[in-house]
């Protein structure tokens, strides 16, 4: 899950932003657990595709 769509129960601003310290404690959470957390949803696509048309260019060549 990427935190930058959650909201702070605390503060009620965007977790990305760190406002609170309950802010900036689950950010850093989040960054720990996963390193792709920071990560927006299209840029995550945008990786996958890149990888997908690396494997099929090897694919193409070795066959």
């Amino acid at each position: 899950m990427t935190y930058d769509r959650l909201v702070c129960a605390n503060c009620a601003a965007p977790v990305s932003e760190g406002r609170c310290p309950v802010c900036r404690a689950n950010r850093e959470r989040l960054q720990q657990e996963n390193p792709f957390a920071g990560l927006n949803p299209m840029t995550l696509i945008a990786l996958l595709a890149v990888l997908i048309a690396a494997v099929a260019l090897l694919a193409h060549q070795t066959a």
